[in-house]
């Protein structure tokens, strides 16, 4: 795999962190020419520093605004002529149970995760179909499984790969390859940045992040499904195990997601 992406041009949302920061460092080491944006300045400027020599256009961006997307994508056909490869990865999580939560929350939440991938989507396809490309999204085993305290980050993630079904099938006579790919838990800033019920970072992760995948690893499991044309990538043995559980044994996996997020009644992780 690595010359896959060697002199491609390969897009990736929400690139300062977690998986998105460590499939830019991966493609760039590969020889791939990277797009990437990020709405903290002082990230984008980082990352920017970090790789002074290498093909890295960045610009800050929130995918949440239409016009924040339109930007970064013909920006970045402006700079590198054409797109080969959308890697809608930015996302935000939330941690608040449907009784306490305002639901300004649930649009945050839907607008960075579901529109957010429709809107780069839309004004890099052009590209992409002349290109024969891809477009993946990076979804979550939440988009196979709702998750208690998680209601909002589960519709958003369901949408997204209903969404790409839909268009996967739209193009499929294109020679466009569409895909997501869901990480299970992954070592990244998505927790500690996860929305409480009133839409503030909770500022701490429930989980005890060093016995979960690196973001590195994952990043490497993703290049190798878009170079392999997957369908669709679902990682980690415990999310293999809830999308099995789920589609055979649906109340069991009731029974066995609430003992897994409750703790004498109350959300835990």
């Amino acid at each position: 795999m690595a010359t896959s992406f060697k002199d491609k041009v390969v897009v990736v949302t929400g690139g300062t962190d977690g998986i998105g920061k460590a499939l830019v460092e991966l493609l760039l080491a590969q020889g791939a020419k990277v797009a990437t944006c990020g709405r903290n300045h002082d990230k984008i400027y980082q990352l920017q520093s970090s790789f002074p020599s290498y093909p890295l256009h960045t610009i800050v961006a929130d995918v949440s605004s239409e016009n924040d997307c339109r930007h970064f994508i013909e920006s970045t056909i402006k700079v590198f002529g054409g797109i080969d490869v959308l890697i809608n990865n930015a996302g935000v999580s939330m941690r608040a149970l449907l009784t306490d939560l305002k639901t300004d929350v649930l649009h945050q939440v839907m607008n960075t995760n579901f529109f957010g991938a429709v809107y780069c989507t839309k004004y890099a396809l052009n590209s992409i179909i002349e290109r024969k490309g891809s477009i993946v999204g990076v979804s979550s085993i939440a988009g196979y499984r709702g998750l208690p305290g998680r209601s909002g980050y589960s519709a958003s993630k369901f949408a997204l790969q209903g969404w790409l079904e839909a268009i996967r099938t739209e193009l499929l006579d294109s020679g466009v390859h569409v895909m997501w790919v869901c990480p299970g838990f992954t070592t990244s800033n998505i927790r500690n940045a996860a929305l409480d019920k009133n839409g503030q970072p909770q500022g701490e992760t429930p989980m005890d992040e060093s016995k979960l995948m690196s973001s590195e690893a994952c990043a490497a499991y993703v290049l190798e499904a878009i170079d392999k044309k997957k369908r669709t990538l679902v990682l980690t043995f415990k999310g293999k195990q809830t999308v099995f559980m789920n589609k055979f044994f649906p109340s069991l996996a009731d029974k066995l997601v609430k003992n897994f997020f409750f703790r004498d009644g109350k959300l835990v992780k």
